[in-house]
């Protein structure tokens, strides 16, 4: 869907006509749809020109459910694909976190509501190269448009969107290549994977030179955007660190248009910054390098439990009280597990362990099931040992639908939260069950020193599970979901934080995207130097995110407009 679908959105109603104009100084505010400043037709078709036919205007996904584009049966069609990741990764403006599009297009609401593009991206350049990159840049910067960096649109925080935002959208970098890697870091084999590149791709590629990378269980999430630049956990974490850990080299197009490499020892700032400081704000990335290990045979075990019959809510807490007590053993042999806790029933999905056995993860396993034998709670337990670590994961279906249906919130627990205060730590996630959240336990050893210096927080050290929760987002309802997000933010994340010193850390990809204290919750200690990093290469916050870096500089009108905050003028 390029450039020649404009004349198709004037006809469903998609065009200028759906925005409201407000007389702002264009100083105060991005320039806004309606605007006399937002760009005419043929100043688009111009920029459109220069990219040779790569800009996209959007038609979002759900136009077939609306107005003269209505289609029964393809509006059917997208509704029961709706909640699919790869429905919504293959566009250019689609969102995967339903409580950002503001039910501008929906599929779920009825024919002649409104079919607007409201909070979706206004445009895309769908990038080939550096060119693309470079030319989005400068047309943003010099008719003040609001910028989003998108690649698979997968992110709990809204941030590869925005209401009246050109997008630079990355899918299309690719390429995939196994190297040879020597520095005063590293030296051994490494993987440099283009920002496009997603799990599913990178993974096979992986597999088959006989290594393996540190990545996440969505298939369809992008590793060189939001997941690593903002520290990236998974099932090797306890042997390997965490995505951040293992970069080797970024190569990143600056705000100002300057393409830069930037490793340990040369752009130390930009590295240090991109490798966990967070998605979308210090630079558009164009390819990441990062350590690759040798593939191992695998172990893993699944566990399920649930309530029902015989088992009341009292005693399934109780067994989930002594998953948690036997966790951080599990942890320390070089195992990850995640876990969930949703509707009454538990699945530890799975604990895996790169070069274990199947008789050392049993080992391992085998007090949480003595416990539940005594507790008389009837279980599931399934292991096996796999040639490699690909295998495991093919065969063990770890991967999570990535879309987010729920509104996210989460925090680091510390080892002394679940070894000292294991039973408050089970009634604070039966309490927020009780709401109908979603529990997810990402689990993990997070103590590895890196080889380079990172910006991801300190209490990614001394976590044993980023704890995240959601509340399901309501299809038909507005008023609720915004309900859902006010419970997230003052009740649900306050259970688990009032558990932890100081409230605790989150990992910033998992997290409530109103985070009120965001710059200590995400970054800690490290964020006064991620904020004059910021200011150095992009003063005047054009890399725009919500809960990112420096994003206090600008607030978020009842419009969606993106104005300057007052506090910092």
């Amino acid at each position: 869907m390029l450039f020649h679908f404009f004349p198709l959105l004037s006809l469903l109603g998609f065009g200028q006509a759906a925005w409201v104009p407000r007389a702002l100084d264009r100083q105060d505010c991005r320039a806004y749809p309606g605007d006399p400043t937002w760009p005419t037709e043929s100043e688009w078709s111009d920029f459109n020109k220069t990219i040779n036919g790569r800009l996209v205007r959007t038609v979002p996904l759900a136009h077939v459910c609306h107005g003269e584009s209505y289609s029964e049966t393809a509006c059917l069609k997208l509704r029961s694909e709706w909640y699919n990741s790869d429905t919504h990764w293959p566009s250019s403006s689609s969102i995967m976190a339903p409580f950002f599009t503001n039910m501008s297009c929906d599929p779920f609401t009825a024919q002649d509501a409104r079919c607007i593009i409201g909070t979706y991206v206004q445009y895309a350049v769908n990038a080939s190269s550096s060119n693309e990159y470079r030319a989005a840049l400068s047309f943003a910067t010099t008719r003040n448009i609001r910028l989003a960096i998108r690649n698979t649109g997968h992110d709990f925080l809204g941030k590869s969107s925005g209401a009246g935002a050109l997008a630079i959208w990355t899918h299309n970098i690719k390429g995939i290549s196994v190297l040879d890697w020597a520095s005063p870091a590293y030296t051994g084999k490494a993987m440099q994977v283009g920002a496009g590149e997603q799990f599913f791709d990178v993974y096979p590629a992986a597999s088959a030179a006989g290594l393996v990378v540190v990545g996440g269980s969505g298939l369809s999430v992008g590793m060189a955007g939001g997941y690593t630049q903002g520290a990236g956990h998974g099932l090797l974490v306890s042997k390997y660190g965490f995505s951040a850990d293992q970069t080797l080299a970024w190569e990143v197009v600056l705000v100002n248009g300057t393409q830069v490499t930037a490793t340990p020892d040369q752009n130390s700032d930009i590295y240090w910054a991109l490798s966990g400081g967070g998605g979308g704000t210090f630079g558009v990335v164009l390819s990441m390098t990062v350590k690759a290990y040798p593939d191992q045979p695998t172990a893993a075990a699944n566990l399920t439990f649930a309530t029902g019959g015989n088992i009341s809510a009292d005693l399934f807490y109780q067994g989930v009280e002594e998953f948690l007590t036997q966790l951080p053993s599990i942890l320390d042999s070089g195992a990850s597990s995640i876990w969930l806790i949703v509707n009454g029933t538990f699945s530890l999905k799975p604990t895996a362990a790169i070069g274990q056995t199947k008789e050392q993860i049993d080992v391992l396993h085998q007090p949480i099931l003595d416990s539940l034998n005594y507790l008389r709670i009837p279980y599931i337990y399934q292991s096996s040992e796999y040639s490699g670590y690909h295998q495991m994961l093919n065969a063990m279906d770890t991967g999570y639908n990535a879309t987010n249906d729920n509104n996210s919130g989460s925090r680091l627990i510390p080892r002394d939260v679940i070894v000292g205060q294991t039973r408050n730590l089970t009634q604070a996630i039966r309490s927020i069950a009780s709401y109908g959240a979603l529990v997810l336990g990402s689990s993990f050893n997070g103590t590895h020193t890196p080889t380079s210096p990172n910006s991801l927080n300190a209490g990614y050290r001394s976590a044993t599970m980023s704890l995240s929760f959601g509340s399901f987002y309501n299809d038909f309802n507005q008023s609720v979901d915004n309900s859902l997000e006010d419970l997230m933010t003052n009740n649900l994340v306050p259970t688990v934080a009032s558990l932890i010193e100081g409230g605790g850390n989150a990992y910033v990809n998992e997290g409530n995207p109103y985070e009120p204290s965001f710059q200590e919750v995400f970054w800690g200690e490290n964020y006064a130097r991620l904020l004059e990093i910021k200011k150095a290469y992009d003063p005047e916050s054009l890399l725009w995110a919500q809960a990112a870096v420096g994003s206090e500089a600008w607030t978020l009108q009842t419009d969606g407009r993106l104005c300057r905050s007052e506090k910092l003028e």
